[in-house]
């Protein structure tokens, strides 16, 4: 993963080094003898002014030109002509042809020398002649002329701010652009109006924020998972709660109406609506915690587990037999009491549908990294066309004679995907109906 850490590094490194290298190029700009000679004021326009004077009026009149700007700028100057003859009438015997390099036999090297030498070459408008010339220039007065110009401290100065600026500007858009559509991500999950496609591109980056708009789109798919399917509860719930009621209104104002006897014999089915009553509110609310935070997963004992539901369907099973098969080495971490109420639903589904003369099946086996907690009735089944309806909150298979409110696999299925697994419902090959919690061995979060 390319972490937005080692991109903010590296941008803060590079442009420490295009400062540092600009600078150094400028640097090595401004040490350039043609730059010298344009810029310096011992240099500067004067072959044009000695070649002028020397045209018109000769080499005596033009070497006080010279002379004055050696005494003002420390600046000695030779010229030549295209012959290589000394054209400058000063020290004229003490210019000689430089000697030969060593590697052509000549002396060997001297020490530096006191003073910086540059060398021009100026062709005359006027003649068409072209004219050498020869600066000398002590380092000392190169230096000074340079620390008393501005020009090296600003064009450093000015290279940094635009350096610094651009990547500034560049890292800057690289975070805010990606967080702005972060911000509009929450104002639109905040207005339920929030699409996960609007982090598509988003998420498909390999750094933190990448990482950042991933964790945003579950979290997103999450709240509007649990806000549709409380929406649709509510409505459910108020459409369930209708007939319980509206029996118990019939009844009541039966009895209001009836005498003793009539209202002796409808009490029980008043006690019996009121019993349905509080099942189905009972169903619905433990339908509602699973979608609350049930704190950190602990580990579970699948063996206790069974053997406890063993225990407590041996006595109301009627006589019916309940076989468990547990495989060894399984290791689940959850919720139990989550885990458990899910498989009571399971069993309880499976007694009411299963043959009085079958037995009930639980089977625990391991397929791969997956949990697979399986119960088998040998009922009639259900239609292939229901199945995908099956776990819906209230749905009920048509042809259902038993009773229940459709919410006992709904149940089942929340506690399944609050393990990051599912619930997966199929008719038996051999006959029968088999409910699954497939659920990863591994810890959800």
């Amino acid at each position: 993963m390319r972490s937005l850490f080692w991109r903010v590094l590296a941008a803060f490194w590079l442009a420490l080094a295009l400062v540092a290298g600009l600078s150094m190029l400028l640097g090595r700009a401004l040490n350039n003898d043609a730059w010298i000679i344009a810029r310096h004021p011992g240099m500067q326009d004067l072959a044009r002014r000695w070649t002028e004077r020397y045209e018109a009026q000769g080499a005596l009149a033009a070497q006080p030109l010279l002379d004055e700007n050696r005494e003002q700028y420390r600046v000695s100057v030779q010229v030549l002509d295209e012959t290589g003859r000394h054209l400058s009438s000063r020290d004229l015997a003490r210019h000689r042809r430089p000697p030969l390099p060593p590697e052509f036999g000549g002396p060997p090297p001297l020490p530096r020398f006191p003073w910086r030498q540059l060398s021009q070459e100026y062709t005359s408008p006027e003649s068409g002649q072209t004219y050498f010339f020869i600066y000398r220039i002590p380092h000392e007065e190169l230096k000074a002329w340079r620390h008393d110009s501005l020009l090296w401290p600003l064009s450093a100065l000015l290279i940094a701010l635009v350096v610094l600026t651009l990547f500034s500007l560049l890292l800057t858009v690289s975070i805010t652009r990606p967080l702005n559509r972060l911000r509009r991500a929450v104002h639109d999950l905040g207005q339920t109006s929030y699409q996960q496609n609007s982090l598509a591109r988003l998420a498909n980056r390999r750094d933190e924020l990448g990482v950042l708009a991933r964790d945003f789109n579950r979290m997103g798919a999450r709240l509007q998972s649990l806000i549709g399917s409380q929406r649709q509860l509510l409505r459910d719930v108020s459409h369930e709660l209708r007939s319980p009621l509206a029996r118990l209104r019939i009844a009541l104002a039966l009895a209001e109406r009836a005498d003793a006897e009539e209202r002796a014999r409808l009490w029980p089915r008043l006690i019996q609506e009121c019993d349905r009553l509080e099942a189905l509110i009972g169903e619905i609310l433990t339908l509602a915690r699973l979608d609350a935070d049930s704190g950190t997963a602990r580990p579970i004992d699948l063996a206790e587990l069974l053997a406890r539901l063993h225990n407590d369907y041996a006595l109301s099973a009627k006589g019916r037999e309940i076989r468990s098969e547990l495989a060894p080495g399984l290791d689940l971490s959850g919720w139990p009491d989550m885990l458990e109420r899910a498989l009571d639903n399971l069993l309880r589904n499976a007694l009411r549908f299963s043959p009085a003369d079958q037995p009930v099946e639980i089977r625990a086996e391991r397929q791969g990294e997956h949990l697979l907690l399986s119960v088998r009735d040998h009922g009639p089944g259900v239609a292939p066309e229901h199945l995908a309806r099956l776990g819906e909150p209230f749905y009920r298979a048509p042809g259902q004679s038993a009773a229940g409110h459709g919410l006992g696999l709904a149940i089942a299925r929340r506690a399944a995907e609050r393990h990051n697994g599912q619930l997966l419902l199929a008719n038996h090959p051999d006959g029968g109906f088999v409910a699954t919690l497939d659920l990863p061995l591994s810890t959800p979060r």
